[in-house]
């Protein structure tokens, strides 16, 4: 006998009838003889419905009382579907993040797991109940409740998975596995069959949807095998785990597209030591991440400081510039949301030197400026206006052949 922890995302709950068929689903791999524990999110547009009604009560509602709002959704989503098991005579139990025992930091909106309890879930499953678990939400050491953000019930599930010890997490979704770019861009994009954790970790980073950041990350550092596939059919999917269990192919694996960033510049900044520092630590002071980093060249005792945020992130970051830019005496602060960073990602990256000029080449190519760089060993991305964005992708993923499943 397994044990198997799977996750179910908002699309593959949607409605009753999609849940039903997820129920169908669970049992029939319950009946393989395995144990299940299923982490599920909220159902379709839920959480967006939900921020929509709270934006309707107030422009700035505390991020403590959005957490207690959006923690109802998964709720709903985890009640229905035991609902739809246990009309089927087979024993489930619904739990909350904090019935689990999902403790989080005190971060409200972005909580991250510290500690997850396994005791009630073991007792269940001891029992013989199939335990479908909320998603997405945990409780802080004063017994608030906590969400752990965008795509949180996959770091729930891949966190139960081990601590748990689970042989698999599986990951269901409405695509079919981890493309070598976004199928609805690129239509002939490949669906890898494997990818490292560090590869998926990027591309999750830099815009593929397919899987939260954290929840690879917290993979990579237990060891937790990784299963993405569809909810939809029994092919298999793509499987995440570590980079020396693979058998690498490709210098480049995929392309991503981040729209969903915006381009933030402190004008005029002195140049002396520490103003970076107090530049990044007012960001940091207020949970802002911020990910591509530029300075200007010194002119006249002073430059320009750029760097990129996500979206939502967007009004604390130029608030908390706009402040300090009066303290330091700089000119302003300008942003620009109409930007998105393109990248590509391959665990061979940092051994081919002209990889980079290959990505610049396609760009160029089709008359696209390039407004920021950043680069890692196993990544490199480009900030561009957002109108050619698609257009973007479609080029290097062309360049690099990735359609065909080769790419130097």
């Amino acid at each position: 006998m397994g044990l198997i922890v799977q996750k179910f995302g908002g699309s593959s709950v949607a409605t009753p009838e999609k849940i039903k068929n997820v129920a169908a689903r669970i049992i029939k791999e319950k009946q393989n003889g395995n144990q299940l524990v299923v982490v599920v999110s909220a159902m379709g547009d839920t959480t967006d419905h939900l921020i929509d009604m709270a934006r309707q009560i107030t422009d700035n509602p505390s991020d403590r009382e959005i957490d207690m709002l959006l923690s109802t959704g998964e709720q709903v989503s985890i009640s229905l579907l035991s609902m739809a098991i246990e009309a089927q005579s087979e024993p489930v139990i619904s739990l909350t993040g904090a019935q689990v025992g999902i403790i989080t930091n005190k971060v409200h909106r972005k909580a991250r797991i510290v500690e997850v309890h396994t005791h009630r879930i073991q007792r269940e499953l001891e029992a013989g109940k199939i335990v479908i678990v909320a998603g997405f939400q945990g409780l802080n050491e004063n017994d608030d409740i906590t969400t752990l953000g965008r795509g949180g019930s996959d770091t729930t599930a891949v966190a139960l998975a081990a601590s748990l010890k689970a042989d698999v997490c599986e990951i269901f979704t409405d695509v079919e596995g981890v493309f070598s770019a976004d199928p609805r861009i690129v239509p002939d994009a490949r669906k890898l069959d494997e990818i490292s954790y560090d590869e998926m970790l990027e591309m999750a980073s830099l815009g593929a949807v397919v899987l939260q950041p954290r929840a690879v990350e917290y993979g990579k550092n237990h060891g937790v095998p990784i299963h993405v596939r569809s909810t939809f059919t029994d092919s298999p999917g793509t499987i995440v785990k570590e980079v020396g269990l693979l058998e690498k192919e490709l210098v480049v694996s995929g392309v991503t597209c981040d729209k969903k960033v915006s381009k933030v510049a402190i004008m005029e900044v002195p140049d002396r030591p520490g103003v970076a520092s107090q530049v990044f630590t007012a960001l940091a002071n207020d949970n802002v991440s911020v990910d591509m980093i530029i300075q200007s060249i010194k002119r006249d005792g002073v430059n320009d400081i750029s760097f990129t945020v996500s979206e939502e992130d967007l009004k604390k970051a130029v608030t908390s510039m706009q402040k300090l830019s009066d303290d330091l005496g700089a000119k302003g602060v300008v942003y620009d949301m109409n930007v998105a960073k393109v990248s590509i990602v391959g665990a061979g990256l940092g051994g081919n030197p002209s990889v980079a000029a290959k990505m610049f080449k396609a760009l160029a190519d089709l008359g696209i400026n390039i407004e920021m760089i950043s680069t890692s060993e196993i990544k490199i991305s480009c900030l561009i206006q957002e109108r050619f964005a698609d257009q973007a992708v479609q080029g290097i993923h062309d360049i690099f052949e990735l359609g065909n499943g080769t790419s130097s």
